[in-house]
């Protein structure tokens, strides 16, 4: 008699980078519909004198993806050596062209990812200064939790505004019928 061998199927292997990709995508349309909703006579408002500016916080929204490159291919973040300067946008237009470049670059980035190289250490410093060194899979989960943190402040900021927040996991308030 001969025996036929056991067929062998292999499951599909989802990795952690496919994982953060997969996320990417998602979190950029709700992103792109927070992003959109700004009048470009409001970037100038802040509710309050410690609060950044509605221009300085959606252009901090708009360059997270940016993180994402930045974590896979460098072992650290000085800022003694990188002194912060943010895009100067004006316009709901240019922030949103902003956001599909550095979108752009979240994503090549995040195509070349290895999951071998997310429990490599990488170090936030100023200086001698060390403020963090985590692996990198704990720094690309904070870069995702930034965006979604800084987007719900947004929403707050719209709110203030009267301006009608999109649905981010869900619909909102504002696009149900009570």
């Amino acid at each position: 008699m001969i025996q036929t061998p056991p067929v062998q199927t292999t499951a599909a292997t989802t990795t952690l980078i496919d994982i953060f990709a997969k996320e990417l995508e998602q979190e950029a349309v709700t992103t792109r519909k927070m992003l959109e909703r700004i009048p470009d006579d409001k970037f100038s408002w802040q509710p309050h004198p410690k609060s950044m500016t509605i221009k300085r916080l959606a252009t901090h929204i708009a360059e997270l993806p940016t993180w994402i490159g930045m974590t896979l291919t460098t072992n650290e973040l000085d800022f003694s050596n990188n002194p912060y300067a943010p895009v100067d946008v004006n316009t709901t237009a240019e922030l949103l062209e902003y956001f599909e470049k550095s979108l752009e670059d979240g994503r090549k980035h995040i195509a070349m990812g290895r999951d071998e190289q997310l429990s490599d250490p990488w170090t936030l410093r100023d200086g001698d200064t060390i403020y963090d060194t985590s692996p990198k899979l704990a720094v690309l989960r904070m870069s995702f939790n930034q965006i979604v943190h800084h987007r719900a402040q947004l929403g707050v900021y719209l709110r203030l505004l009267n301006i009608p927040i999109p649905g981010s996991y869900g619909p909102s308030a504002d696009e149900m019928d009570f």
